[in-house]
């Protein structure tokens, strides 16, 4: 019996990640880890400058960020770094106040997001519809291949048959081996092509200088009085949620990609503690990357945390051992790569013919308008919000005439009996006072409502109006078949929703 008893070591080995004990995942993992770094760099330049502060910080926060959520966080190989959605988001602040307020405002973001996601917020994921999760989905590649327009436009010709000889090998590539991301190929051959020939295009060290050291730790450079946090906790507020969002629906769909389940809620107090940390090396802050992660888990294959927390690792060594060699890569090899993105990530399915035609239009609506707030605004978070609200509207018409009511009489006519089907909330409940015939009625009136079932105060005071309707005129009625939870909201609430009662 002991014999079937796995020992210390068999249990440990058990314990070890994949990439620890099987030399095929840590190769993936490390080569992914390689790919994401070399992207993560013009990226977080990028957002820098959106965030009006020098490349350093936004390149420091990816590198926290990563390395920090690699540890924490609760979906394994997704990339969290220096985003453009809280870098809009706190932009106003470094403009008006300087980068001390903006860091204050990173750490306080941080806390807020670990309180938010111990007090459960990862739940509310589950009020996202579909055709919101696809919207986001299909703005998301279309805001990458936006992303990418500035570097095609008004360049060097050279640009372009770079660019298509990129997307060629990483199309081609993988047919002749898996063994090396085809992105890291892709963007070898297009830099040694470059240098080699001595042509000149736009290179990663045209967006800004690469930092020659690691970050420090340090406080933020404010008064600490009710005055900063006053001003601060609005900004640190907004990018809170907005981070949140992003993350959490970027681990979702890094779960459906992967067929494997996510922790949100360590994933939402993950990116609070990695907020944190980075605010305190002087960094952006930021949230899960949705362009960066699809290269790891789509692109890449990576699945372990090794890739994210190298991906972090490997940012920071490029910058400070190998800057001038990456200053030298040419940005058509990274739009080239971002595009490829772009077009995996699009779900394509969701816009064919024969799907539309099947889809009803309210899910079709639901997706446009996701996907056009996005576009509009740049910030996956209001069109997500926008496309939740408008998926709760279009649910809400659709189940408004759900409730019916029918309608026998005795043979004596002594009495009728009104019998109501469905649901009733505050949209269904809004035709039922007009389904009755009040002045017709004989004097016993009886409301059968065994096959409803009644969910909130409108209801209650929809019955309410038909009972007083009656009751002007002298009749009876008789509410009949409740279910224990109907009638439990129907006694507590029945008389006391106007002030007349």
């Amino acid at each position: 019996m002991s014999s079937s008893v796995p020992s210390p070591a068999t249990r440990l080995r058990a314990l070890r990640p994949d990439w620890l004990t099987d030399p095929k995942v840590w190769r993936t993992e490390v080569l992914a880890g390689l790919v994401v770094a070399l992207a993560l760099i013009p990226e977080a330049i990028s957002f820098s400058i959106i965030a009006g502060v020098d490349p350093a910080i936004g390149l420091f926060a990816s590198f926290t960020m990563a390395v920090t959520i690699a540890v924490v966080g609760g979906r394994r190989a997704m990339i969290s770094a220096a985003t453009g959605a809280v870098a809009l988001v706190i932009a106003p602040l470094n403009r008006e106040h300087g980068l001390g307020y903006l860091v204050a405002a990173v750490i306080l973001a941080g806390v807020f997001q670990v309180i938010l996601g111990a007090l459960g917020v990862a739940k509310l994921m589950r009020f996202i519809p579909r055709s919101v999760m696809v919207g986001f989905v299909n703005s998301l590649a279309i805001l990458i291949f936006m992303a990418q327009v500035p570097e095609m436009t008004d360049v060097p010709w050279a640009v372009y048959p770079l660019i298509i000889g990129g997307l060629a090998l990483m199309v081609f590539f993988p047919k002749v081996t898996t063994l090396v991301p085809a992105p890291l190929v892709s963007i070898v051959i297009l830099t040694v092509i470059t240098i080699g020939a001595a042509i000149a295009v736009p290179t990663v060290g045209d967006k800004g200088e690469l930092p020659s050291s690691l970050p420090v730790p340090g406080l933020p450079d404010v008064p600490f009085t009710l005055d900063t946090l006053t001003t601060v906790a609005p900004y640190a507020f907004a990018m809170a949620l907005v981070g949140l969002m992003e993350s959490l629906m970027t681990a979702k769909l890094v779960d459906d990609i992967t067929d494997t389940h996510s922790s949100k809620t360590r994933e939402s107090i993950g990116q609070g503690v990695a907020n944190i940390v980075t605010g305190f090396f002087g960094g952006m802050g930021g949230c899960a990357m949705i362009g960066q992660t699809m290269i790891n888990v789509k692109v890449s294959g990576a699945r372990t945390r090794l890739s994210t927390f190298l991906a972090g690792a490997f940012l920071m060594v490029l910058c400070i051992v190998f800057g001038p060699i990456v200053s030298d890569i040419p940005m058509a090899a990274l739009v080239a790569v971002m595009v490829m993105v772009s077009f995996a990530t699009f779900d394509w399915h969701s816009v064919a013919p024969k799907t539309l035609k099947r889809m009803p239009a309210g899910e079709i609506s639901v997706m446009v308008i996701t996907v056009a707030v996005v576009v509009a605004t740049h910030n996956l978070a209001i069109g997500v919000v926008a496309g939740s609200v408008t998926a709760m509207v279009v649910f809400a018409k659709r189940v408004a005439h759900l409730a019916e009511v029918t309608a026998v009489t005795d043979p004596d006519g002594s009495t009728v009996v009104y019998r109501v089907t469905g649901e009733l909330f505050f949209a269904s409940s809004n035709d039922l006072v007009g389904q009755f015939a009040y002045a017709g009625d004989p004097d016993r009136v009886v409301i059968d409502m065994s096959a409803a079932h009644i969910w909130d105060a409108s209801s209650v005071a929809a019955l309410d109006a038909i009972e007083n309707k009656y009751a002007q005129r002298g009749k009876t009625v008789e509410i009949t078949g409740l279910n224990e939870a109907s009638a439990h909201l129907h006694g507590r609430l029945s008389g006391e929703l106007t002030g007349s009662n």
